[in-house]
């Protein structure tokens, strides 16, 4: 493989785990105001 197709790869890669990284994180802050707003 050549080197812009392995640069490319790992760039769309990270771009992908850091996607992922915020939707979890966009996850937890919604079920943590979830929890919140149930006990009032």
């Amino acid at each position: 493989m050549s080197e812009a197709v392995q640069q490319a790869i790992t760039i769309l890669w990270q771009g992908m785990a850091g996607i992922f990284a915020v939707i979890g994180v966009i996850a937890l802050i919604v079920y943590a105001l979830g929890r919140l707003t149930n006990r009032s």
